[in-house]
């Protein structure tokens, strides 16, 4: 019994070792399918280090920010073949795309002023191959309230794609404690702080509340608001750095890279680095570590207030860690969750996978909360008209109120890029004003032909980029603007079963897709 045991044993282990080889193989083999790799995914640019960034403040950290952009330039810009100087590569400084020739180069760090003496400051932290571009409407409407809006630019953006190769999510964390202590700075002690974060960002700002709670030394944000935040990411992140192994050995550097993808796009990477999404993974995994320490130490009361818009539907972070990793856990303290759910119209509900049609059953909880819940919707399957549906904390009706946003007829459902982002704006919007030039409008492409001909990929010509609830999204975060935390008050239990609360005019449909087998949790 013992030698069959032994024996049974080390075939596993060998069999074992074939997988992972022929894995590794198969891995190597497909990296090489990828197109060559360009200077803009070999040179790395030196960024500040951790202790550099706890050390430095915002000036040393402008400095370090403008060697760098000259450093890329010298060995990138300066050096690209003649093939590679095309009116759509954006590090072609010849190109209409090259973010040096705008009025303003938003891959780069900015602080908006207010006219008068600031009332509180925001900071706000962009999403993962980003760069503070995507927050800067939000900025702006900060400012105009009267707040001090400071976008950092989080380390490994806004350069080159390379930079996202070799930096960690702690290096991110430091940078973000670096922009709240030049907030809190600027506007002194005694003003709300408020932290804005978008997909990555939003990760980041939630840790640093989190940190805050464990760390009296750092300044307490007055409210996080978070638009599609990556509290949880996909299984396959968790096995990305596997991915990467084969690019030990030179030959086989393609397989760093999750996508070799042309630079046409000046704000944002369009190639993306294993390690971005092993960074993410990682990130994730502390926040989520951090949370259930805290709760098991009945120490979450003291978070701030989280405001949260995301997209029921979303392929690049997971809804529902949002409601079961953050959202759960959250005391009564003036939270809430919007949720954008899909385009009910019945233009679209014949093609709408059952999982997309019944997304919002899974996240949605029965019973009394102790955070608010908004679903924003249509008003009934036959309709394009909107409105808000709320069940606020402690209560279980829901509120309706009429919105004045038609959901636009070509649209089936917002994307995890679209939410910060207004139908106006001049480089992703569907409807781009001319407030700004920045030469292309990609927000506008609707191509017909043969595929392989553009080299457009089909997630860029496909996904919505721009939010036709860009207004509400205003509306809701000005209604908590600048508010202190309300007092620490006992939480309600909570119950965590979902499918309850959906709209009437949409649970028959869900409960006869029940019925019938097709709803799968």
């Amino acid at each position: 019994m013992l030698r069959t045991s032994v024996k049974a044993i080390k075939i596993g282990a060998w069999v074992a070792v074939l997988l992972v080889i022929l894995a590794f193989g198969l891995r190597a083999w497909y990296s090489q399918r990828s197109p060559d790799l360009a200077v803009w995914h070999t040179y790395v640019p030196r960024e500040m280090t951790v202790e550099e960034m706890d050390a430095g403040d915002w000036n040393a950290y402008m400095n370090a920010e403008a060697r760098i952009f000259e450093a890329v330039r010298v060995n990138v810009v300066e050096k690209l073949k003649p093939s590679e100087r095309i009116p759509t590569n954006r590090y072609y400084e010849g190109a209409p795309i090259y973010p040096g020739h705008f009025a303003q180069d938003w891959n780069r760090s900015y602080i908006l002023e207010p006219q008068g003496p600031p009332v509180g400051a925001v900071v706000l932290l962009h999403g993962m191959t980003d760069s503070p571009f995507s927050l800067r409407h939000i900025a702006r409407h900060y400012r105009d309230r009267g707040f001090v809006a400071i976008g950092i630019r989080l380390p490994g953006h806004g350069t080159v794609p390379a930079g996202l190769a070799n930096v960690h999510w702690q290096d991110w964390a430091a940078a973000t404690r670096l922009a709240i202590r030049e907030a809190r700075r600027r506007v002194g002690p005694d003003k709300p702080l408020e932290l804005v974060g978008f997909s990555n960002g939003g990760a980041l700002a939630l840790q640093y509340a989190l940190d805050a709670i464990e760390n009296r030394a750092l300044t307490r944000p007055s409210r996080l608001v978070l638009i599609s935040p990556m509290i949880g990411v996909t299984r396959y992140a968790r096995f990305a750095g596997l991915a990467g192994l084969p690019a030990i050995l030179p030959v086989f550097a393609r397989a760093a890279w999750l996508g070799v993808i042309p630079e046409f796009n000046p704000f944002k990477y369009n190639s993306f680095p294993v390690n971005g999404a092993r960074q993410s993974y990682l990130l994730t995994a502390a926040i989520q570590e951090q949370m259930a320490r805290l709760e098991r130490e009945n120490r979450l009361d003291t978070l701030p207030p989280i405001l949260t818009f995301q997209s029921v539907t979303d392929f690049t972070v997971s809804t529902p860690a949002i409601m079961s990793s953050l959202y759960d856990k959250l005391p009564e303290n003036g939270s809430e969750v919007v949720l954008f759910d899909v385009n009910r119209s019945v233009r679209f509900r014949t093609f709408l996978r059952v999982a997309s049609y019944t997304a919002i059953s899974r996240l949605l909880r029965t019973g009394p909360q102790n955070y608010r819940t908004t679903v924003i919707g249509n008003a009934s399957p036959d309709s394009a008209h909107t409105v808000e549906r709320s069940t606020y904390a402690g209560e279980v009706q829901t509120r309706i109120k009429p919105l004045d946003i038609d959901y636009p007829q070509e649209i089936f459902s917002l994307s995890h890029v679209a939410i910060p982002f207004p139908v106006t704006d001049p480089l992703y919007g569907i409807a781009p004003d001319d407030s700004e030039n920045f030469n292309e409008h990609l927000g506008t492409l609707a191509p017909r032909g043969e595929r392989g001909t553009l080299i457009l990929t089909l997630d860029s010509m496909f996904r919505i980029a721009s939010n036709p609830f860009f207004p509400y999204l205003l509306q809701r975060i000005d209604e908590g603007m600048g508010a202190m935390p309300p007092p620490v008050v006992k939480s309600l239990p909570r119950t965590h079963e979902t499918a309850a609360g959906l709209p009437d005019d949409f649970s028959d449909d869900v409960n006869a897709l029940n019925q019938v087998g097709a709803y799968e949790p």
